[in-house]
């Protein structure tokens, strides 16, 4: 079973920029959902932007036009690259795929 660990966290500024990292254990060459989540405390978790199962890439609203999903299917990895953060971006993300979750990593973004 693939599993997956995510990097790239951190603390930044708001308008700062992050790139989150997923890498796979095994391939993801079949696995056509993945995704990228995210939760506060006291909240559920909420997908921030995905590869939908039709090969479709999906964002959440509030992300659009600073976030970008990519994959990688010869490294088996998934990445967010995300633009112009804002306090309200800040959360544990989650890589998910395949019906398997990382562990998550903090993102903070504070001045």
């Amino acid at each position: 079973q693939v599993q997956f660990v995510e990097s790239g966290g951190g603390s930044v500024q708001p308008g700062g920029s992050l790139r989150l990292s997923c890498a796979a254990s095994g391939s993801i060459r079949e696995i056509f959902f993945m995704g990228w989540y995210r939760q506060t405390p006291g909240n559920e978790r909420e997908m921030v932007a995905s590869f939908t199962s039709r090969g479709h890439i999906a964002y959440d609203d509030p992300v659009k036009g600073r976030f970008t999903i990519s994959r990688d299917n010869v490294k088996n990895t998934l990445t967010l690259q995300m633009n112009d953060l804002k306090p309200e971006d800040t959360a544990v993300y989650y890589c998910t795929g395949d019906g398997k979750w990382g562990q998550g990593i903090q993102v903070t973004v504070s001045s």
